[in-house]
């Protein structure tokens, strides 16, 4: 079954860098799309990322343009997201996704704190 699985969260101070991972089993890694979302609270969760299967192209939000990059590993079957330049607003629970048949996957997500 697919399951996907984050780490890498934690409290850093404005300013400071994380990197996420997310590791996928279950389902054939590299032919698919691979998502970071993330939802602060009170608020919906919004698409922060995307990669496509081979990697070779990829999409961010506004407004974490030029500060996160989101990358693979098809041969270990993961996907990163370093989070540098990091504000308070980018406090909130990151989500790994899989869109497979119109079915969406999630992680259990990894919390994020952007804190002095």
């Amino acid at each position: 079954q697919v399951q996907l699985v984050e780490s890498g969260g934690g409290l850093v101070q404005p300013g400071g860098s994380l990197r996420l991972s997310c590791a996928a089993s279950g389902f054939a890694f590299s032919s698919y799309v691979m998502k970071w979302y993330r939802q602060a609270p009170g608020e919906e969760r919004e698409l922060v990322a995307s990669i496509s299967g081979a990697g070779g192209s990829t999409n961010y939000a506004d407004s974490v343009k030029g500060r996160f990059t989101i990358s693979r590993d098809n041969a270990k079957k993961t996907v990163s997201l370093q989070m540098n330049s990091l504000k308070s607003e980018d406090t909130a629970i990151y989500y790994c996704n899989l869109v497979r048949n119109r079915y969406d996957y999630w992680g259990q997500g990894t919390q994020v704190t952007v804190s002095s």
